[in-house]
């Protein structure tokens, strides 16, 4: 997953730098098949060349969003859920929109960059962090990504002691 990360952020960094629009979402426990059937299946690894080739204007597939699941490329090309937040600034366009959308709906997460000023931006549970840096990218992706696999071990350890502990008191 650390690969992963890294060929992300320098995907990122370098649409950013060319103000090339992007949006990238991240599954987690809540699957986005249905979402996925909208766009193309693409099932591939993920690279910094494969995601700037989606992203790249006039490409097929840039203009929706494009789904990770796991350490594969899912599907790109895909229409998101918009928010309906009316309260958000009218600065933000559909990819932004639909980046907060899909993290309102999952429990996605979402990296955008804008096509008018190259900004990262970064949607998890409806909110939107705007204008981050890509270290700061990196940082957001390994506590969202490897964290939560460390929240499922734990989780589970959890379990693991109370049913040996439960076992025991009997």
């Amino acid at each position: 997953m650390q690969k992963v990360i890294v060929e992300i952020c320098r995907a990122f960094a370098d649409m950013s730098n060319k103000k090339i629009g992007a949006i990238l979402v991240f599954e987690r426990e809540t699957l986005l098949g249905d979402v996925a059937a909208t766009g193309t299946v693409v099932d591939a690894s993920i690279s910094q060349e494969l995601i700037v080739n989606i992203f790249y204007p006039k490409s097929p597939l840039h203009d929706g969003a494009a789904i990770v699941r796991g350490d594969r490329l899912m599907a790109a090309g895909c229409i998101m859920p918009l928010t309906q937040d009316n309260r958000l600034s009218s600065e933000l366009g559909t990819r932004h929109r639909a980046g907060i959308g899909v993290t309102e709906q999952s429990d996605a997460m979402a990296v955008i960059v804008s096509e008018e000023t190259g900004a990262i931006s970064f949607a998890y549970k409806g909110v939107l962090k705007r204008g981050i840096s890509d270290s700061q990218l990196r940082e957001e992706l390994v506590r969202y990504l490897l964290s939560g696999n460390r929240e499922k071990r734990d989780e589970k350890s959890h379990k693991i002691k109370n049913i040996f502990g439960r076992f025991k008191n009997e």
